[in-house]
């Protein structure tokens, strides 16, 4: 198995992206605040990047990523339009997307405003409605949440902030992701849930046409669980939200193989749908723009996966 690097130059940002040579449907994988495209080594380096064509990118202002030249880039709706991009450039017309945390947001926002996503799977994500309120339903009253909307770091901050994100059980090259990232990514995410300037996460969730799973850690430190699971899930993958026991919230990192073991069940129950067209977009403030049309039903899976990932890429060993 092979690990393709390459940067793709968006209207925001420079993207550096990792790709898998697997022949199956591909799978976006979105990180979080302040992480980078390695905390997903654990499902690069398994079955996954074999069965699935994975790909993980580095969002703008995080790892090997260009910052964005405006604030605006930074918002969850600037961010999920950078992603959208990436797959443009990429050839892929639909895939499957597991998005952690921030990623989880961005996700959503792919799914509600762009045709491409097939299939959400949400890790450590509320799907939270608009405004204050609907963000205090939705997330835990822990203290160092307040740090995700800090825009400067201190050497404490970066700490509590890893120890919140990885229970001090990380690599330390997540610590250094953690200083690395553009603190005006913070500002920026959580002046857009507050203000509601993106879709209505709830409601898109709720009303979602594909599937949508939920997976999160017994000991989530950010989302509501009780919240998590009480929504009115449309499309919910196997009918409940699923808990990982002895997990933070990081479950594909605490543990893997359970998580990879449902991430691929997941991702294969999505390719065997039929495509169809996407649903309306959730209502947005300020209105979405024209989605592109569907990819027709009759597409075949290899048409789907876009271009080669090794095309304009640097080939790599199957370690990061």
């Amino acid at each position: 198995m092979t690990i393709y690097h390459s940067t793709v130059q968006t209207r925001s940002a420079s993207i550096r992206l990792s790709e898998s040579d697997g022949g199956g449907a591909p799978l976006l994988l979105l990180h979080g605040s302040g992480a980078s495209r390695k905390v997903f080594s654990k499902q690069f380096n398994s079955p996954l990047a074999e069965r699935y064509r994975l790909i993980a990118l580095d969002l703008p202002g995080h790892g090997a990523s260009g910052d964005a030249a405006s604030p605006a880039d930074y918002g969850i709706d600037g961010l999920a339009s950078t992603v959208a991009e990436v797959l443009e450039h990429k050839g892929i017309d639909s895939t499957a997307v597991m998005g952690w945390s921030l990623g989880g947001h961005v996700g959503i926002e792919l799914m509600a405003r762009h045709p491409p996503v097939t299939g959400l799977m949400i890790v450590g994500t509320p799907p939270v409605g608009r405004g204050p309120v609907a963000m205090l339903r939705g997330f835990q009253t822990n203290l160092d949440l307040l740090l995700a909307t800090k825009e400067q770091f201190s050497e404490r901050d970066a700490q509590r902030f890893y120890e919140m994100c990885y229970h001090g059980a990380g690599e330390p090259t997540f610590l250094q992701s953690i200083r690395r990232a553009d603190g005006r990514v913070r500002v920026a995410v959580s002046r857009s849930l507050l203000r509601g300037e993106i879709a209505d996460q709830k409601l898109a969730v709720e009303q979602a046409t594909v599937p949508i799973a939920v997976v999160n850690g017994e000991n989530e430190p950010v989302a509501r669980l009780s919240y998590v699971a009480g929504l009115e899930y449309r499309t919910l993958w196997r009918h409940v939200c699923h808990v990982i026991a002895d997990a933070g919230h990081a479950p594909f990192w605490d543990q893997p193989e359970q998580f990879n073991q449902l991430l691929g069940d997941f991702a294969a129950d999505v390719a065997a749908r039929p495509l169809a067209a996407p649903a309306p977009a959730a209502e947005t403030t300020p209105p979405p723009q024209a989605a592109a049309p569907a990819a027709p039903t009759s597409a075949p899976a290899s048409a789907r996966r876009g271009s080669h990932p090794g095309a304009g890429a640097v080939r790599s060993a199957a370690r990061w």
